[in-house]
């Protein structure tokens, strides 16, 4: 099988699918203990990278979407695929599975 080589801007979401660059997870808690690679929780918050062109709707107009490239963004623990490009983790997921825009 031939590797595929990607860059984030040739990544175009279909639908109401939304590309997120996900955040770096925390090396310490809050006591100042070391976590192993093992011991870290996958994080939920992440920037939006690109956003697919919204649902099409039953008369076949499109649905605005409510994310936007560069908002940063609360998403469900187990929702997604995960996607690694070069040393970035990235999840491809659908709009739905997007709980809060953070300020």
């Amino acid at each position: 099988m031939a590797a595929i080589s990607l860059s984030v801007s040739a990544v175009k979401p279909l639908g109401d699918r939304v590309f997120i660059k996900v955040s770096a997870s925390e090396d310490k808690t809050a006591g100042g203990i070391l976590l192993p690679d093992a011991a870290k929780e996958k994080p939920q918050v992440g920037e939006v990278s690109a956003v697919g062109p919204g649902k099409l709707s039953d008369d076949g107009k499109r649905q605005s979407m409510d994310v936007k490239v560069g908002d940063k963004v609360l998403y469900s623990k187990y929702a997604g695929t995960d996607i690694k490009l070069g040393s970035e983790e990235y999840v491809l997921l659908s709009e739905k599975d997007i709980l809060a825009i953070v300020s």
